[in-house]
């Protein structure tokens, strides 16, 4: 917990302990990024792109991983 608290502190947006869900973590990227989105940082077709990237990127890794972390 100390190194999730010193994270944060240093300007982190979140902290990801592992085993970590493939949807969970999706779900965390989508809200960082709505955020960011809301702050004017970026057009909602970035986040689009974005957000697709990365499901395809992971969707392609799920097969290596553990069934836990699916």
């Amino acid at each position: 917990m100390q190194t999730a608290l010193e994270a944060v502190k240093k300007g982190a947006d979140g902290y990801v302990v592992t085993p970590v869900k493939m949807g969970e973590l999706l779900t965390m990227i989508r809200e960082h990024l709505k955020k960011q989105q809301e702050a004017g940082k970026y057009t909602e077709q970035k986040v689009v792109e974005f957000i697709e990237a990365r499901a395809k990127e992971l969707d392609t890794h799920k097969y290596y991983l553990p069934e836990c972390q699916r």
